[in-house]
């Protein structure tokens, strides 16, 4: 008979996280569908047992007249930025049980998220909404699903940006 670990029930949500457990990465932004990403991310997470992550990148202004009208633009950024992480991470928290990873960047939006998947082995799934506007999904998951989706490590998730709770419950 082998030699197994023995631990206290419950133990094992203290411990660190595993290896192989599943890390679902939403962008946070300012878009409509991006609820029904974080939303649906969320179930996923709590029904596999895995944990959710989440990026929110602070794009760079092109125009900086003076360079301390610069700095206080790029605070202002930052603070609406954990504002608006820790109103979502309250409501994922609230879905899986768990506070979730946050990352919060400055740069290119497109480029900070392939820079953190490659950056952090764990994340295993990028989970997009698609817009329901007539202009197609949007810029970012055509940009993701279709540029860029044959070379990434980790698969992209796509649901519809009009998902209601009970749809996205139903599905998970």
């Amino acid at each position: 008979m082998a030699d197994t670990p023995e631990t206290e029930p419950g133990a094992e949500d203290d411990m660190p996280a595993k290896q192989h457990e599943r890390v679902f990465l939403v962008i946070v932004d300012d878009t409509p569908e991006m609820t029904a990403a974080l939303r649906y991310a969320a179930h996923r997470a709590r029904n596999s047992r895995g944990r959710l992550a989440m990026l929110y990148v602070i794009e760079p202004e092109d125009i900086e007249p003076w360079m301390s009208v610069g700095d206080l633009i790029r605070e202002e950024k930052r603070q609406e930025a954990e504002e608006n992480v820790s109103r979502f991470s309250d409501q994922a928290a609230a879905i899986t049980g768990k506070i979730p990873v946050v990352y919060i960047r400055e740069g290119r939006r497109r480029e900070q998220i392939l820079q953190l998947i490659d950056e952090e082995p764990g994340i295993s799934i990028l989970v997009l909404a698609a817009s329901t506007g007539p202009e197609g999904p949007g810029p970012l998951v055509s940009h993701m699903v279709g540029k860029v989706a044959g070379k990434m490590r980790i698969p992209i998730t796509v649901v519809p940006g009009n998902l209601s709770a009970d749809d996205i419950e139903a599905l998970t």
